[in-house]
């Protein structure tokens, strides 16, 4: 018998044994990547409508009011939630909320540089409506 047809079954004294670990420094680096993809996107995600409210001394608002906002922008555009609105579509649309039971209270956002003639005929309009509103401001602190 000769051995040229044979094969050498097994480890030859070369071989390194296989390691079964794992190696979790990319997954790592891609957590810390998708984290900090997060943390800077996070706050330009958040949607509302940016309304600079006077300061005063207020009381903070509860979760437990269930909101509904209107707001008055500088430009004197109002805005029912996150929807445009002219002023009679508001004097329209709000009666029509409340018969819906939705709304419990009306919380006016007016810009502290927006016209106060807008933010009068939302008020009126509240009152009209007979729907418990409020004015919302920013906590005063004492600063000029």
């Amino acid at each position: 018998m000769s051995a040229i047809g044979t094969r050498r079954r097994g480890r030859s004294r070369g071989d390194l044994p296989v390691s079964v670990e794992i190696n979790v420094t990319s997954l790592v680096d891609l957590a810390f990547t998708l984290l900090v993809i997060f943390m800077i996107t996070a706050p330009m995600m958040q949607g509302g409508i940016e309304v600079d409210v006077p300061r005063a001394d207020v009381q903070a608002l509860s979760s437990s009011d269930n909101p509904f906002f209107i707001s008055v922008l500088r430009d004197g555009r109002i805005i029912m939630e996150e929807t445009t609105v002219s002023l009679e579509e508001l004097e329209a649309g709000l009666p029509q909320l409340l018969s819906a039971g939705t709304v419990e209270r009306v919380f006016i956002r007016g810009d502290s540089l927006a016209p106060f003639g807008p933010v009068l005929r939302v008020m009126a309009t509240a009152v009209n409506s007979a729907v418990p509103w409020s004015l919302v401001a920013e906590p005063w602190r004492g600063e000029p």
